[in-house]
């Protein structure tokens, strides 16, 4: 196979991981491939200057934008702990502004997607980020089509990914769809990642959406949701639980959480899925019941919906990873 070309992006108070993360990706991908150096990673900045990232670490880019006039097979843009509160450098966005034309693949981890986003490259793409930062993302950006639960998101030549780790799960997902999931579980096991985590697969468990104050009838719903995983909920009953009505119940369940009564119990559902899937060796009929779906039926389509695999491949995918 051709060498692939890879570029990183990155600036002052980047996130380490976020660099590396990807890097040592490539990088031990060519371990597998017979020794040869398939993938070519480059770091790529405004100018040659030491750049300290957030953690202190120190970076030196290979390229400046001016330099690096070529193509590339894969450009990704690492993010920052915290968003740009002003748009970037304008060197760094007119270079971004570009990738399409000089790059066949393109994208972003983490905050990452705020440059894309300046540079004209998210408008009507289904794009993610951290999930801190989604909402200031879709505020930010208006055209951009938000996913806030995903690790990471494809549409066409356009990928991102989520928080800090979530670049190294974007490096899997690109080497196995170029060198097969066999060669992306490998490089997984070599770097102590029990799995690629799927696109689909949420960022975090449902209770990272919970109200700030553990007190707070929200919270309360919440965790009666989790202690009940398998009993039947309804607007009404869970209304009932904080004693208010299921209109003001949606209302601020919204507000606190960002997502309505219903989503959070599917997510939950799902979660609990999940790791019984893991950890079980019981029927699908079973665990559709244990966790309130009804049936395996419906089920799959939530499971589907939400990490996108169906419960059996997740299965499969978690076993295979634990016996390699």
């Amino acid at each position: 196979m051709p060498v692939q070309s890879v570029a990183i992006v990155v600036y002052e108070g980047i996130q380490a991981l976020d660099v590396a993360g990807p890097m040592d990706v490539f990088s031990e991908t060519n371990t597998f491939l017979d020794g040869s150096s398939l993938y070519e990673t480059v770091l790529v900045a405004a100018h040659r200057n030491p750049l300290r990232a957030s953690n202190g670490m120190q970076l030196v880019a290979d390229l400046t934008f001016e330099e690096a006039t070529g193509g590339f097979d894969i450009v990704l843009i690492a993010g920052s702990p915290t968003p740009p509160e002003a748009e970037p450098d304008q060197a760094l966005v007119q270079w971004v502004k570009e990738l399409p034309w000089r790059s066949s693949v393109y994208g972003s981890i983490c905050t990452g997607a705020f440059v894309l986003g300046y540079a004209g490259l998210l408008d009507d793409r289904r794009v993610t980020t951290h999930w801190q930062d989604a909402r200031a993302l879709a505020a930010r950006f208006p055209r951009a089509k938000v996913e806030p639960d995903l690790i990471y998101v494809r549409d066409g030549r356009l990928i991102t990914a989520a928080g800090v780790t979530a670049g190294i799960d974007l490096g899997l997902a690109l080497v196995g769809q170029r060198h097969g999931a066999e060669t992306a579980l490998k490089v997984a096991k070599r770097l102590v990642v029990v799995a690629q985590r799927q696109g689909g697969q949420s960022q975090f468990s449902p209770y990272l959406t919970a109200s700030a104050d553990p007190e707070s009838p929200i919270a309360r719903i919440q965790d009666h949701v989790m202690g009940n995983i398998g009993a039947r909920h309804t607007l009404d009953s869970l209304a009932a639980v904080v004693g208010m009505s299921s209109r003001n119940l949606v209302r601020h369940f919204v507000q606190a959480s960002g997502i309505t009564p219903h989503e959070f119990i599917d997510r939950a559902r799902v979660d609990a899925a999940r790791m019984m899937l893991e950890a079980t060796d019981r029927p699908l009929k079973a665990v559709a019941f244990d966790c309130g779906f009804g049936s395996a039926d419906r089920m799959r389509v939530v499971f589907s919906t939400h990490i996108g695999v169906t419960p059996v491949q997740y299965r499969a995918s978690f076993r295979r990873a634990e016996s390699e």
